[in-house]
C-alpha cells in the first residue's frame, strides 16, 4: 500500500509542477510564435532522452530519491501539457476575443474570464495524458530509490518473484487507467458545459 501511495504522489505531484510551468509558459507562448517554438523544441528533447538517463542525470545535482524522480517526471509531462495548453488558448474564436474587449475586458480579466474557461477542455485532456504517461515512467524511478510500485517490481526481478512483478505492473496500469477514465468523465462535463 506504501508504494502505491509513493507512486499516486509522485506523479499527481509532478504533473501538477508541470501543469503550474506549462500554464504560465502556455499563456506566454500563445502570443509569441518563436517563443513557442523555442519551448516546443526543449521539451521534445527532454521527452525523447530515456527516463533512466534523465534520472541519473539528475543525480550529481539532486541526489537520490524522490527529489531527481519529481523533477524528471515534471519534465516529461510539459511537453503534452504545454502543446494542450496553447492549442486551447490558439483556438479561442478571435470573434469571442472582440466580443471581450469590446466588453472592456482587460487582458488579465480576459485570460481568466474568456481565454482559459473555453481552453479547459485542451487543458484537461492535457492533463489525461500526461498523468497516465508520467504513471508509467515513474515506475522506472524505483532504479533511484524514488519509491512507487517500480519498487516491487525491481524486487520482483532481484528475488526472480514473477507475482511480484505482476502486482507491481498491474497496479501500475490500473493506476493509469483509474486516471484516464477519471479525466474522461470530467472531459465531458467541460464538453458539455461549453
Amino acid at each position: 500500500m506504501l508504494a502505491l501511495w509513493q507512486h499516486l504522489l509522485l506523479s499527481v505531484s509532478a504533473v501538477l509542477i508541470g501543469l503550474a510551468i506549462a500554464l504560465v509558459l502556455g499563456v506566454v507562448c500563445a502570443r509569441r510564435p518563436k517563443l513557442y517554438a523555442a519551448a516546443l523544441t526543449v521539451t521534445n528533447v527532454i521527452f525523447v532522452i530515456p527516463s533512466l538517463a534523465l534520472f541519473a542525470l539528475l543525480i550529481p545535482f539532486v541526489g537520490l530519491g524522490f527529489k531527481p524522480a519529481l523533477i524528471g517526471l515534471s519534465s516529461y509531462s510539459l511537453l503534452i501539457l504545454l502543446r494542450n495548453v496553447v492549442t486551447g488558448l490558439r483556438g479561442v474564436s478571435p470573434d469571442v476575443l472582440d466580443a471581450a474587449n469590446g466588453m472592456g475586458f482587460g487582458p488579465w480579466k480576459r485570460l481568466w474570464r474568456i481565454e482559459l474557461p473555453l481552453a479547459m477542455p485542451l487543458i484537461i485532456s492535457g492533463l489525461r495524458i500526461a498523468l497516465v504517461t508520467v504513471v508509467g515512467i515513474a515506475t522506472v524511478a524505483a532504479f533511484i530509490d524514488g519509491g512507487g510500485l517500480g519498487t516491487i517490481i525491481l524486487i520482483g526481478i532481484d528475488q526472480q518473484y514473477p507475482e511480484k512483478i505482476w502486482v507491481g505492473g498491474i497496479l501500475t496500469a490500473l493506476l493509469a487507467f483509474s486516471f484516464d477514465f477519471f479525466f474522461v468523465r470530467i472531459e465531458h462535463i467541460f464538453a458539455k458545459w461549453q
